[in-house]
């Protein structure tokens, strides 16, 4: 085999491997009762349920989980993350790094999640019964919302809790640690 033979040979090789490391669907009952596993990155349509892969995908199941990166639309009762760009839509979504997009739901004959949970950076719209986010940029509507720190964001609901906040010092930049109706630092 001549120089350029040798050269395309090993580019189908290369790109056998990456071409396996990526699917464009899975079906799951369980992550380790599925059509490919856990391992490969989803890059279309997850069908499970209970999922869990690195997604680029929409992801419809009663679990939905993503490890990694992930983007995409996941619709379920649960979904849970690790750090995520989209649609989380369902009962009780959570993200245990970063978050950009919209967590929210359908929860007691509301528009609004149950719980939605973001442990690190939250940068977006949360609307749910419950949200917290380790670091809010965005808009939290809720009955019960809690933002760890502030970089800029409004709370609307019935208790709204951003401890960083101090008594009226920094009026109108921000209100007070708790409020109720509408809490928010910029």
């Amino acid at each position: 085999m001549n120089k350029v033979g040798w050269i395309l040979f090993a580019g189908l090789l290369i790109a056998g491997e990456v071409m396996a490391q990526s699917k464009p669907f899975n079906a799951s009952l369980t992550p380790d009762l599925s059509v490919y596993g856990r391992e490969p990155m989803i890059n279309g349509l997850t069908l499970s349920l209970w999922g869990e892969n690195q997604q680029n995908s929409l992801a419809l199941g009663f679990v939905n989980g993503t490890t990694g990166n992930s983007t995409g639309l996941s619709l379920g009762l649960l979904n849970y993350a690790e750090d995520y760009k989209g649609v989380q839509w369902g009962f009780v979504n959570s993200t245990t790094g970063d978050f950009t997009g919209w967590q929210g739901g359908f929860a007691f004959g509301l528009l609004v999640g149950a719980v939605n949970y973001t442990g690190g950076t939250m940068k977006g719209f949360q609307s749910g019964i419950v949200n917290y986010a380790g670091s809010l940029t965005g808009l939290q509507l809720g009955l019960i919302n809690y933002a760890q720190r502030v970089d800029s964001g409004v709370q609307i609901g019935l208790l709204n809790i951003m401890p960083e906040n101090q008594w009226f010092d920094a009026f109108p930049e921000e209100v007070a640690p708790g409020m109720i109706f509408v809490n928010w630092s910029f």
